[in-house]
């Protein structure tokens, strides 16, 4: 077992840090034309850093030796996240080049939906690309709130914070871990956020604030309906267990 891990480790881990560098070239070409301070590197840094990490870890867990075209194209989009992290994080607020940000991030967006229709065209769908491609679209979003609270207001976090609080919940609450029925509406609710996200960030629009707070109760409510019947769901199958 352990020669086994041993052979397979150089294999899964090559492909991580090719893409991390590839961050770092990325991080560099910003900086070169819009400046990046010693914040927004760590910032940009530390992500790219997690994104091998996790990635890495995820593909030894699920034993896969080499990415898909799919999960390609999501790294491709992860990179512009660790470009937008890294510009927001550097300026926090304060003259950030909000063309470039938003350029970076409506790309990152658009390229959500390639990855999902090379996935299904080549027949390459997966656990694991699919929990990555969700997990750069949550800190996207995450990045996005922040950029955008600091116009509006702290409350516009709880767009980008929501999922990962349930995420926290679940670590107590056992039966939030229990696997939702597909929910168009659910997805509909989820690509929402970015848009009206990347819209609020660019400030043409003068009820951009309307559209957030749309953003945020289209989001409570996608979330709050999973929750009831989760625990609808739980309850019934615990109700079942005792009657065994």
């Amino acid at each position: 077992m352990i020669t086994l891990q041993h052979t397979r480790t150089p294999v899964v881990v090559r492909e991580p840090a090719a893409w991390a560098v590839a961050q770092v070239l990325l991080l560099a070409v910003v900086g070169a034309t819009a400046g990046l301070g010693p914040l927004g590197w760590a910032a940009g840094l530390a992500y790219g850093f997690a994104t091998w990490a996790f990635l890495g870890y995820g593909m030894q867990r699920h034993r896969t030796r080499s990415l898909g075209p799919a999960d390609r194209v999501t790294l491709a989009r992860g990179l512009l996240v660790g470009a937008v992290t890294a510009l927001v994080a550097d300026r926090a607020g304060e003259d950030v080049p909000v063309g470039l940000v938003v350029t970076l991030a409506a790309v990152a967006l658009s390229l959500d939906w390639v990855d999902g229709q090379v996935a299904r065209r080549t027949g390459t769908s997966s656990q694991l690309g699919a929990r990555f491609d969700m997990e750069v679209d949550a800190f996207l979003i995450l990045v996005l709130s922040a950029y955008v609270a600091v116009q509006m207001g702290p409350w516009v976090l709880a767009i980008g914070l929501m999922r990962y609080v349930f995420v926290a919940a679940s670590w107590r609450l056992r039966w939030l871990n229990a696997p939702l029925p597909a929910s168009y509406a659910r997805k509909t609710v989820a690509a929402v956020q970015g848009i009206f996200l990347v819209v609020a960030a660019s400030g043409l629009l003068p009820f951009a604030v309307a559209l957030v707070g749309l953003a945020l109760a289209s989001l409570v409510w996608s979330f709050g309906r999973d929750v009831l019947w989760l625990w609808n769901n739980s309850a019934v199958a615990v109700g079942q267990s005792r009657h065994v």
